[in-house]
């Protein structure tokens, strides 16, 4: 959520930034909003302080027994009433549409965000390693899988429909791996919180991480009002909602591992196949909460912990600042960790870490207290640690062996029970 004040003060900075994020020139329109808001405001007021001069009045009438002028006073107090019966409405109607439109304006971003249209427009930051020189054909992920008789998106279907997986025996064990080993890495040595939080959640708690209203038809929603967690991010960041936190505390890091679930409404007939999208997956989730001067800062360790991860599965990778026209509706900046996948001879993303400032923040009324002045809005961070499904594909593509055998990387064989190969049984 956008500050009002701010976009008062700075109306052609506040334009000339959602101009790179492809929308149209607002500024104006919202200060009509908030006009007429402080108009109802100062309405009300002024009926208020009329209404108890006037009922002061007709005390000091009553005691000169002037009936005739408390009678006026009286009628006048009753319209005070009503004339602020409507300014009531008319300021709560002006607040309503004021958050209404800003409730779907995407955050700003950072003046060092490349701008474009689109992905082609994303800047590649660095790369990590070698595509691996396999020597033979590589085969993509559900190949490999449904070959081993350890991935199965036709039980899957029978059970759920279309895009989801099954996963069996060493695969499964290996996703769960993946996971733990994440977990570990996160907490022992990047010194995250683990929170196992619900994945059922109230519609305050989305459209506290602007997941809502815009994002409302790619998750899915209970005939209780319940929403599915589309990622952990939901549930970790509005940890914070309405509370002050001391200064001292920050910067706040939670870490949690958790299915997610996503209706992919505005990705039809894209990634059909295989495990790459699909309407519930694993992820470890990394979310900070910090004071404004530490967030940038933040931004960049976060994606280190995220590259530890491909790092020590060793896994080649590159990562790309995103564009003004691919960040997502929350970011003011983000990088994506891009992964290289043999079987697709190309990179897919497997995390996205993200600064949001506090456009968060001011949907969650997150604040923390400054060793001097006031509350302040907290800054919020986001980022896969990473999507473990992903990590999974990955895995199976670069290890894959010329006879359809998985290599299980060292880092993951304490998790596998000294397992060193999947082969089919």
């Amino acid at each position: 959520m956008h500050d009002i004040r701010w976009i008062r003060d700075n109306p052609e900075a506040f334009d000339a930034a959602l101009a790179t994020r492809g929308r149209s020139p607002l500024a104006s329109d919202l200060i009509a909003l908030d006009d007429a808001r402080k108009s109802a405001i100062a309405r009300l007021q002024a009926g208020q302080e009329r209404r108890n001069a006037a009922s002061k009045e007709i005390g000091q009438a009553m005691a000169a027994k002037d009936m005739a002028r408390a009678d006026a006073l009286k009628a006048e107090v009753a319209g005070l009433k009503d004339a602020m019966a409507t300014a009531e409405v008319a300021e709560k109607k002006a607040q309503a549409d004021l958050v209404a439109a800003l409730e779907v304006l995407p955050n700003l971003p950072l003046p060092d965000v490349p701008v474009g249209p689109d992905e082609s427009a994303n800047v590649e930051r660095h790369r990590y390693g070698a595509a691996p020189a396999l020597g033979f054909q590589p085969r993509e992920h559900f190949e490999l899988g449904e070959a081993l008789g350890q991935m199965d998106f036709e039980a899957a279907a029978k059970l759920s429909g279309a895009r989801f997986v099954v996963l069996k025996r060493s695969l499964a064990r290996m996703e769960r791996a993946l996971a733990q080993f994440m977990l570990d890495l996160h907490i022992g040595e990047h010194g995250y919180d683990e929170v196992a939080p619900p994945l059922l959640v109230k519609e305050a708690i989305p459209y506290g991480t602007a997941q809502l209203p815009k994002a409302a038809e790619d998750m899915f929603v209970t005939r209780e009002g319940f929403w599915l967690t589309p990622t952990a991010e939901v549930s970790l960041t509005n940890l914070v909602r309405e509370e002050i936190v001391a200064e001292e505390v920050l910067p706040l890091r939670f870490t949690a591992a958790t299915q997610c679930f996503r209706s992919e409404a505005g990705a039809a007939g894209r990634d059909t196949r295989g495990m790459l999208r699909q309407h519930q997956f694993l992820k470890v989730e990394l979310v900070s909460v910090t004071a404004p001067e530490q967030s940038l800062d933040e931004h960049e360790r976060m994606l280190a912990c995220a590259e530890e991860v491909l790092k020590r599965l060793d896994l080649h990778y590159r990562v790309v600042t995103l564009c003004t026209g691919d960040m997502g509706f929350s970011a003011r900046k983000t990088y994506d960790i891009e992964v290289w996948l043999p079987g697709q001879n190309t990179y897919r993303e497997i995390s996205s870490c993200s600064v949001c400032g506090d456009f968060q923040a001011r949907r969650m009324n997150a604040r923390y207290r400054p060793k001097a002045g006031g509350p302040q809005f907290v800054h919020t961070l986001n980022g896969s640690g990473t999507a473990v499904g992903r990590a999974l594909i990955a895995v199976m593509e670069n290890y894959q062996q010329e006879g359809g055998a998985i290599a299980v990387p060292a880092v993951l064989q304490p998790y596998m029970g000294g397992l060193k190969l999947i082969e089919k049984a």
